[in-house]
């Protein structure tokens, strides 16, 4: 059943192709992707396989590769993708030696890829169990660890109908975890080859701060203000935040939405009723003299939270929130909407005081208020929210200590 859902999905994939781009890089990458790995695949080499399903996953599999790299040269790794959005913006990672799609999951394909790359062992991350990929690997019997893995009674593994398709999540050599409840599902499937580890992505963005830019146009646009941080905000986000700041004075306003189309961006500067500029168009004098920075560039925001007194992360009024880490990490409290009960780190972060749920522009303005009018309570959320942040990180090491290399 299972093989024919993939066919099918090849099938779908295959027309849509025709009429999106997104999909129609997918298919051609996962195509090309044998190609690839016959030029680029040393047979002498010994591979570590991560695969990623998208971008996030990626920045969750980061610190592991890049500490394996660190302390085992002997290794060569491969990087894969599933989604376009992954692949397209690290193509050109270079922690890892090869850099391509996988192709979709039928036994043929799972067959010939792992004859062509030959792992010692794969890391999986998060989400992903591909059902032909997992088998033939434990068949072959090279370990396979999944990590930042997480388990919620709702998923089909844990449905009666799909005890059968369970199956898959016993080629795992090991789960690292992020929470006791996943650990507990995992049990009542007689699964416990499990640690629980936490999650790579507080690692990852303590290495994103560590990293961070300069950035000379928000300095200035911040200089001497309070500033408020809006990042990855789609437009329903923007009716609970920028009602707030055209009715005040004394906060600046960065804002770095999810889409930068020209649209959007004008879309954004027609609702904004203060002196506003662009990242792109302005210069540090100029930024200084407005009330409003719209970053409309990708590869700055989590730069940008660094100048924020408060912030806010868009997604929670749609499917789900962006990263409240890279906020959080720099030691500022986190707004976001109400659509977080999925979202782990959220959870956490509200738990500890460092993060905020609002439901409306109202909800959004008292919260706001009150931060304004005690500075003591702003800066404690933000202490809250470092703190959370610094005592989740470890998972990297962790998981690394605990693998056979």
């Amino acid at each position: 059943m299972y093989d024919i859902a993939i066919y099918i999905y090849m099938l779908g994939v295959a027309i849509a192709s025709l009429f999106d781009s997104k999909v129609k890089k997918m298919w051609h990458g996962e195509r090309e992707a044998f190609d690839v790995l016959k030029r680029k695949v040393d047979p002498a080499a010994r591979y570590v396989w991560f695969h990623a399903a998208s971008l996030g996953e990626f920045e969750q599999g980061r610190p592991l590769m890049e500490q394996l790299r660190r302390e085992h040269p002997e290794y060569k790794i491969l990087l894969t993708f599933f989604s376009p959005s992954g692949y397209e913006v690290r193509k050109n990672y270079s922690g890892a030696d090869i850099v391509c799609y996988l192709p979709l999951d039928t036994r043929l394909n799972a067959i010939r890829f792992l004859r062509l790359v030959r792992p010692v062992m794969a890391f999986f991350i998060k989400y992903e169990f591909w059902y032909n990929y997992l088998h033939i690997l434990k068949h072959r019997g090279i370990p396979v660890y999944s990590v930042s893995s997480i388990f919620r009674p709702g998923q089909v593994f844990f449905r009666w109908y799909a005890r059968s398709y369970a199956g898959v999540l016993k080629c795992i050599t090991h789960f690292y975890v992020q929470n006791e409840v996943s650990r507990q599902l995992l049990a009542s499937l007689g699964i416990t080859e499990v640690t629980v580890a936490g999650d790579t992505r507080f690692d990852r963005v303590l290495q994103i701060r560590e990293q961070s830019k300069c950035l000379p146009i928000v300095e200035a646009f911040a200089k001497g203000s309070n500033v408020f941080v809006a990042g990855s905000s789609w437009p329903p986000d923007g009716d609970v935040f920028i009602p707030y700041f055209n009715s005040r004075d004394d906060w600046k306003l960065v804002i770095a939405p999810h889409e930068i189309g020209e649209d959007h961006l004008r879309q954004i500067e027609q609702r904004v009723e203060m002196k506003t500029v662009r990242y792109t168009q302005t210069t540090p004098d100029e930024a200084a003299r407005a009330r409003c920075l719209i970053i409309d560039c990708f590869g700055l925001l989590s730069s940008a939270y660094r100048y924020g007194c408060a912030a806010y992360v868009g997604g929670g009024f749609g499917v789900g929130i962006h990263n409240v880490l890279e906020a959080a990490v720099w030691g500022i409290p986190v707004i976001f909407g109400p659509n977080n009960k999925h979202f782990q780190e959220a959870q956490g972060l509200m738990a500890a005081g460092g993060g905020f749920e609002v439901g409306s522009a109202d909800d959004f303005a008292s919260l706001m208020d009150g931060f304004a009018g005690d500075g003591n309570r702003l800066a404690e959320a933000g202490k809250d929210a470092a703190n959370f942040v610094a005592g989740c990180t470890g998972a990297t090491a962790k998981i690394l200590a605990d693998v056979p290399l």
